[in-house]
């Protein structure tokens, strides 16, 4: 029997979820979200998980599954995501549905990633001890010297995706980038991408209407709820970093909310440019 993926994929908030899902329906396939935010149980609201009734129309993977409290990598995502899929095929499904924007974690699947070094409590402690001390700027124009790649296509509002992907540039003597430019893995099933844009207005028009309508769901009870693990690592992201600053009294609440809306553009772009250099997708123009 085929093994087939389709992989739907795009900027945050081009409309990956509702294609996604009619998508599912005709191959008769759930979804198998790669998001690496709406995997965590914790973050709702801010990580804009399907609605109910999305839910409901297909069975969807790895949503709201995984704890704050536990580190989760897109190593962990690859061997998890290829046991379910498997399994899916082995009970009878031929073509499989994929969504999501999380590059690393569609490369993990499609071609694997090479092991990242662990982190060295010595070089953690120091790298920690500069971005307290001078900012993180600073760690970031390390990253722009080692991995200019890297430095134009991560989070790099992101201070742990930062101090990461220095951390492994100096630990390894390789670029961050390079841990998915390896020779890929060889897979036994078949990947089909599709890849969704629309206009760049419309789709930072859609951005900030959808932060709007987050905000109005409450959010900001939902980053209260969660203030006190701010510190780890899943919560370092857009959407929540930026209220946590309003909780500080650092910014007004509408300040707050204007940075996630700038941040979430800069995300969608970094997407994007990180997506261009892939011939393999079948772009469609929503």
């Amino acid at each position: 029997m085929p093994r087939d993926l389709v992989i739907v994929l795009g900027p945050t908030c081009v409309g990956k979820t509702e294609y996604s899902i009619g998508l599912a329906k005709f191959y008769s396939s759930p979804v198998i979200s790669c998001d690496s935010r709406q995997i965590y149980k914790e973050m709702r609201i801010g990580t804009a998980v399907p609605s109910a009734s999305q839910l409901a129309a297909v069975r969807h993977y790895f949503i709201q599954d995984h704890s704050v409290h536990n580190l989760y990598t897109a190593g962990k995502y690859e061997l998890e995501a290829l046991a379910l899929m498997d399994r899916l095929w082995a009970e009878g499904h031929s073509t499989l549905v994929m969504s999501g924007g999380s590059m690393f974690y569609i490369d993990a699947v499609c071609q694997g990633l090479d092991d990242m070094p662990d982190a060295d409590p010595v070089l953690r402690e120091e790298l920690t001890r500069r971005m307290k001390e001078e900012g993180v700027e600073s760690l970031r124009m390390d990253l722009k010297r080692l991995d200019p790649e890297a430095y134009s296509t991560i989070d790099i509002a992101n201070p742990q995706r930062v101090l990461r992907a220095v951390e492994v540039c100096l630990l390894s003597g390789r670029t961050f980038t390079s841990y998915k430019l390896s020779r890929p893995k060889e897979r036994d099933f078949s990947v089909t991408k599709i890849g969704l844009r629309r206009s760049r207005d419309e789709l930072y028009d859609r951005i900030g209407a959808r932060v709007d309508a987050m905000v109005e769901e409450g959010l900001v009870a939902e980053a209260e709820s969660l203030y006190p693990l701010r510190h780890l690592t899943a919560l370092q992201t857009v959407g929540y970093r930026e209220l946590f600053s309003y909780i500080d009294g650092e910014c007004t609440l509408e300040r707050a909310i204007e940075d996630i809306k700038t941040n979430t553009r800069h995300y969608a772009k970094r997407q994007l440019t990180w997506w261009n250099r892939d011939p393999s997708i079948e772009w469609i123009d929503l």
